[in-house]
């Protein structure tokens, strides 16, 4: 199976929709955030690993927590992941944190500072022009 075809990434989707739902409905551990989602599986050609990217509303800890009460619950979500979808390997599993919406979101703010200091910038500029045109 080639790395970009539809079939992988439609399987892509599929093994993260099934993570997904494991992880909110099946997963006890207090370690894992209320507020856990599966931004992105990157399943290997060969379906030997998965990289499974995770992201957590919240602090930096509560990150790394549910990171590895994930690692920890591996094994279980693996069995899971393996009743519900029908592959010939289930691939083993490598939960990332992921912090592209924190990146987004800081990112985000900076451009919404910048672009409030060009418009008090150019607000201000007319008040100078006019003042210099009086004094003509």
């Amino acid at each position: 199976m080639r790395k970009h075809s539809i079939k992988h990434t439609r399987l892509n989707g599929e093994v993260m929709k099934e993570i997904s739902s494991i992880i909110r409905t099946e997963i006890k551990d207090p370690r894992v955030g209320n507020m856990t989602s599966v931004t992105a599986v990157d399943c290997a050609t060969d379906l030997k690993t998965c990289k499974v990217y995770i992201s957590v509303l919240g602090d930096e800890e509560a990150l790394v927590r549910t990171v590895d009460a994930l690692k920890n619950a591996e094994g279980f979500i693996r069995s899971r992941l393996a009743s519900g979808l029908n592959l010939r390997n289930t691939p083993s599993l490598i939960f990332i944190a992921d912090d592209s919406i924190e990146y987004g979101v800081r990112m985000s703010g900076v451009i919404d500072r910048v672009i409030d200091a060009d418009e008090k910038a150019a607000a201000a500029r007319p008040e100078e022009e006019e003042d210099a045109d009086e004094e003509d």
